[in-house]
């Protein structure tokens, strides 16, 4: 980055030492490098800012999901709360490293703000006091040597050109004699043109040694005046440098989670938490709960009676309940309220099954309802476990080899639970809008997107009657589907 002095142009930088002339440049320039510098730290600070933002974000989503996943799943017991412990340290987790971006945005990022403004002054013509200052200072210190420099360089090229004339002077002269048809007044002028040539080269050294002297006598003060301006651009640096040396262990004390009583006891706490699952207990728990140890109303004589041994049908009961229960819905859109933990379905009323329909559609664009990746991740890993953890069993039991709820007989006579005393439909295809998994043996499974005939019409608890391209026939909720246009 060597240059040349503005008061002396053509003089030849000759060496990259900061002493040249104009060399001084690299010095000034780097007091706008140190306010890039606050610059270019405060962006790195702030994009970790921002990192840490996401992170505490994704934690919480991440725990929001699971802990209502393991809730309703099948795991319970002392081994659920430890599981349910992970979430618990995720959302602590997630606290501490919003505090973290806090620390670094309200505390590290301004200070550095702050500083920059103090440090460095901005022109009304453009760049900063202190760069114009060490300019000028360095300009002022340099230009009495430069000046000098500038004699200099003329002597000496004053000089190289009296010398040049005088070996050109003699080779003239010697050629001259050589010659026989040169006559005595003309080998008389050159041979005055030489010694003409020696008086200069002896006068322009005289020049050219005496300005290099005064230059050599001038070199100290100049040492001294250029050190002392740049001092000065040393002492500003130092500032800066000590300051950011600063800044970034406070940095580091925000990022260092380690030395944070909090952090350690999240992970004491969580180590404690899973130290507390105990097989035993979960499997004592579910005996008493789930197993042989529940109480049992066992089978006494009973006298008849025609109200009390009065056997409802499977679709008598769903009369009785003037309701329709919706047990497999699937769909893909953010459930803002969750059923109670302990239930798999959802009930509701049959005359208001078709507005809960319109309310809400599954097919909806995510984006346009602010979902983020975790909640679209969300509808892929729903479905993690096979089962809730009070879903409800068939308690039917066979001692035939095969329990086809669709044979035309079972072994006490009853028809085909699909006779019906209404006349058939036409059959219709039809296309499920969504998935539905049946609850029961005479219940359809299929997929929203699935196609099968409907065979027989809605009838008064909102059933329909229908086909699978397998053969598979079965019930399935009417506003599950829609007509094939």
């Amino acid at each position: 980055m060597s240059g040349s002095y503005d008061d002396s142009v053509g003089v030849e930088v000759s060496s990259d030492s900061f002493w040249e002339v104009g060399n001084y440049k690299r010095t000034v320039k780097r007091i706008d490098d140190g306010h890039r510098l606050c610059n270019d730290l405060m962006n790195c600070i702030h994009e970790r800012a921002r990192i840490e933002k996401v992170y505490a974000q994704q934690l919480t989503e991440w725990a929001k999901r699971w802990k209502q996943l393991v809730e309703k799943g099948p795991q319970y017991g002392t081994v659920e709360r430890a599981w349910c412990a992970f979430m618990s340290e995720a959302e602590k987790v997630s606290e501490l490293h919003l505090e973290v971006k806090g620390s670094l945005m309200n505390e590290d990022f301004e200070k550095i703000k702050n500083w920059q403004k103090e440090a460095f002054h901005k022109q009304m013509m453009g760049g900063f006091k202190e760069t114009k200052e060490a300019e000028d200072g360095f300009r002022k210190a340099q230009k009495p040597w430069a000046k000098k420099l500038k004699e200099v360089e003329a002597a000496k090229k004053a000089y190289h050109a009296a010398c040049k004339e005088e070996k050109l002077a003699i080779s003239r002269e010697t050629n001259s004699k050589a010659d026989p048809a040169l006559n005595p007044e003309q080998l008389k002028k050159l041979q005055d043109k030489v010694e003409k040539s020696k008086q200069d080269v002896l006068r322009t050294k005289e020049k050219y040694e005496k300005s290099l002297k005064e230059l050599d006598n001038a070199t100290p003060q100049y040492m001294e005046n250029m050190e002392q301006v740049f001092e000065q651009c040393q002492q500003f640096e130092e500032k800066r440098l000590r300051f950011f040396r600063e800044v970034l262990l406070e940095v580091q004390k925000h990022l260092d989670l380690s030395n944070v009583a909090s952090y350690k006891n999240i992970y004491r706490e969580l180590e404690q938490n899973i130290k507390t699952a105990d097989a035993v207990e979960d499997l004592r728990w579910f005996r008493a709960n789930q197993g042989p140890g529940m109480s049992m109303n066992w089978p006494q004589f009973e006298e008849w009676s025609a109200d009390l041994n009065r056997t409802l049908s499977r679709r008598e009961k769903k009369k009785a309940s003037d309701g329709v229960t919706l047990t497999g819905i699937n769909q893909t859109g953010d459930q803002g309220s969750q059923p109670n933990k302990h239930s798999s379905s959802l009930s509701v009323q049959s005359n208001t099954v078709q507005s809960v329909q319109s309310s809400y559609n599954p097919f909806e664009d995510e984006e346009d309802t602010g979902s983020t990746v975790s909640e679209k991740e969300d509808n892929k890993i729903k479905n993690v476990s096979s089962y809730e953890k009070n879903q409800s069993y068939p308690t039917d039991w066979s001692d035939e080899e095969s329990n086809n709820p669709f044979s035309s007989t079972d072994a006490n006579g009853d028809t085909n639970p699909f006779d019906e005393d209404t006349p058939p439909a036409m059959e219709v295809r039809v296309r499920a809008l969504y998935d539905y998994e049946g609850q029961e043996q005479d219940e359809l499974s299929f997929k929203a997107g699935d196609e099968l005939t409907k065979m027989e019409n809605e009838d008064e608890q909102g059933w329909c009657k229908g086909r699978l391209d397998n053969g598979q026939i079965g019930l399935y909720p009417a506003n599950y589907v829609e007509p094939i246009q």
